[in-house]
């Protein structure tokens, strides 16, 4: 509907947009490099941000930039997730079939590392999304499973990616053990504004117009109400477009932000 009506290549603002198009912000383009860091030297490391900030965008850049004749990307996401699923789920994307007892998945997981690094010289990349949701219990294995071999050689790059509470989580006494094994950290924010504005005009080269669709003022607006957050500008950016389409307008100015913002209100 968008793209009919703007004579576009693409519609802007989706999560369609390949890994190699995305807008290289400062703070996304460190991000992914940190990220790329971790994998590459096989560390622990964490990544937070907040809803919306663009930390699944970050991973799989990651996933889509990794070297697969030497690395295994493996993903994780599972708010109730166990220490014997953990393992159980691990060893399916290794592509084996794990045993019912959990001390026992665990040793086949640790047999499976190990071997894929010694024998086939490759690194499993084990990045666990949404890992502010785990319980104590899930981050105490995460724990155990950054010491193999007595802290003196890693097999594995285990990267933790979550919402800020994680970090909180992270500084109670009892986790300290994980933090200090922890080799890197990244907080990924907000555009600032400017970067908002250049944010914007991507997404629309993206799509193929170099004509401007929003105005300045508009994306002043846009910025005012989403701090900068990636998704929240393509929510509103996105919504703002389609009021345009519904009215036959090809400029988006602050009186379609200012409209939506008041739907939002509404709702």
């Amino acid at each position: 509907m968008i793209r009919q009506f703007f004579g576009w290549q693409s519609t802007p603002f989706t999560k369609e947009i390949p890994t190699s198009q995305l807008y290289p912000s400062a703070s996304f383009q460190e991000c992914v490099a940190r990220l790329n860091y971790m994998a590459k030297n096989r560390l622990f490391g964490l990544v937070t941000g907040e809803i919306g900030a663009g930390k699944s965008t970050a991973i799989r850049a990651l996933r889509d930039g990794l070297d697969l004749t030497k690395h295994r990307f493996m993903y994780l996401c599972d708010s109730s997730l166990k220490p014997r699923d953990f393992y159980r789920e691990l060893l399916h994307q290794f592509g084996i079939v794990p045993q019912h007892v959990r001390s026992e998945a665990k040793r086949q997981f640790e047999r499976a590392v190990w071997d894929f690094y010694d024998s086939q010289q490759k690194v499993a990349v084990v990045v666990i999304d949404e890992a502010h949701l785990l319980q104590g219990d899930m981050l105490q294995e995460i724990r155990f499973l950054t010491n193999f071999q007595i802290d003196s050689i890693s097999p594995i790059s285990l990267i933790m990616v979550g919402q800020p509470e994680l970090r909180t989580t992270l500084q109670m006494r009892v986790f300290k053990p994980i933090t200090q094994r922890m080799n890197v950290r990244y907080h990924l924010g907000g555009f600032e504004l400017e970067e908002t504005r250049k944010y914007v005009e991507h997404q629309f080269q993206v799509a193929g117009t170099l004509h401007p669709v929003f105005t300045k003022e508009a994306i002043d607006a846009v910025y005012a109400h989403t701090r900068g957050i990636a998704r929240e500008v393509n929510n509103v950016c996105t919504a703002c477009l389609l009021d345009a389409v519904v009215r036959k307008e090809k400029l988006v100015d602050a009186i379609h932000v200012a409209r939506i913002l008041t739907e939002y209100k509404d709702n």
